[in-house]
C-alpha cells in the first residue's frame, strides 16, 4: 500500500522517526551550517531577504527539537564576517531581522528554559543589534536548558588569529609560558571557550563545504550533509541526522578493535 503523505511530502512513518533515536547517545552539541534561503526564496521569485524570514521558522523547530530532546548546545551559523560583502540592502534587511527575530523569540526561549550566547565579532555588529542581542542574553543567562549559541560576524580564521594574537599579548606580558600552551589552553582562546567541540555537524542545502566555520572544534566531528533548503528544514529533517550520527562509530584514530576493549 502506498505511503499516506502529509501535507509537507513527508509520510506518516517519518512522523515517528523520532521514536527510533536512542536517547541516551545523543551528541551534546550540534552545530549547523543554515543553508539555502537565498535558493529557496529564488526558486519561489522572491529577494533574498524572503528566504532569511523564512529561514527563522526552520531556526525555531530545531531549537525547540534540541531542547526537548535534551541536547546541551547548539550553535548556528547566523552570519559570517565573509557576509558583510553581501549588497548592502541585503546587509540591512537581515541586520533588522536579527534584531526583530531575536525580540520576538525571548519569551519563547525563556518558556523552553534556553540560554542565548553569541560567538563572533559583536563589536562589528549595529549598536541597536548589539544591544538587543546584550539584552535577551542577559535575560535568559540564568536558564538552565539548552545553550544557543548564534554565530554572528563570524568566521574560523578570524577566532584563531585573535586567540594567537591574545595568547601572544599573555606571553608579551609574562602570564602565560609557551611551554605550557597546550590543545585545551588554545581552546580557553576561543569564542567557544567553556563550550565542548560539536560531536556533530549540519549543513543544509546540499553544499559539501565548511566555510569558514569552527575550524578548530570540528576536528573530530561527525559531519551530515542535507540536500534539503534551511526555509524547509523541519524537526524530523534534524532527528534524521541525529539518527545518522548514532549509527557512526567514533573512533578518534584508534581502530575498531580497539574501541571493543
Amino acid at each position: 500500500m502506498e505511503d499516506f503523505k502529509t501535507k509537507t511530502g513527508r509520510t506518516v512513518e517519518d512522523m515517528s522517526i523520532k521514536d527510533q533515536l536512542i536517547l541516551d547517545k545523543l551528541p551534546r552539541h550540534v552545530a549547523i551550517i543554515m543553508d539555502g534561503n537565498g535558493r529557496w526564496a529564488k526558486q519561489r521569485g522572491n529577494s533574498r531577504v524572503f528566504g532569511h524570514k523564512n529561514g527563522v521558522k526552520a531556526v525555531r523547530e530545531v531549537t525547540e527539537a534540541a531542547a526537548e530532546l535534551g541536547i546541551d548546545y547548539l550553535t548556528l551559523y547566523a552570519f559570517s564576517t565573509e557576509n558583510w560583502n553581501r549588497p548592502k540592502i541585503e546587509v540591512d534587511a537581515l541586520m533588522a531581522l536579527l534584531v526583530s527575530t531575536i525580540s520576538s523569540e525571548a519569551k519563547t526561549l525563556m518558556k523552553n528554559n534556553v540560554k542565548l550566547n553569541a560567538i563572533g565579532c559583536k563589536e562589528s555588529l549595529p549598536d541597536h543589534v548589539q544591544k538587543q542581542l546584550e539584552n535577551c542574553i542577559s535575560e535568559t543567562s540564568k536558564n538552565t536548558g539548552l545553550t544557543l549559541s548564534l554565530a554572528l560576524s563570524y568566521s574560523s580564521r578570524w577566532e584563531i588569529v585573535e586567540a594567537v594574537k591574545n595568547i601572544a599579548q599573555a606571553i608579551k606580558e609574562n602570564t602565560v609560558d609557551p611551554e605550557d600552551i597546550t590543545n585545551e589552553v588554545f581552546s580557553n582562546y576561543l569564542t567557544t571557550a567553556g563550550i565542548p567541540d560539536p560531536e556533530l555537524m549540519i549543513r543544509t542545502s546540499g553544499e559539501h563545504r565548511i566555510s569558514n566555520f569552527l575550524l578548530w572544534q570540528l576536528a573530530y566531528s561527525e559531519l551530515y550533509f542535507s540536500e534539503i533548503l534551511w526555509p524547509d528544514f523541519r524537526k524530523e529533517d534534524f532527528y534524521r541526522a541525529l539518527i545518522d550520527f548514532q549509527s557512526r562509530e567514533r573512533r578518534f584514530g584508534k581502530t575498531s578493535d580497539q574501541l571493543k576493549k
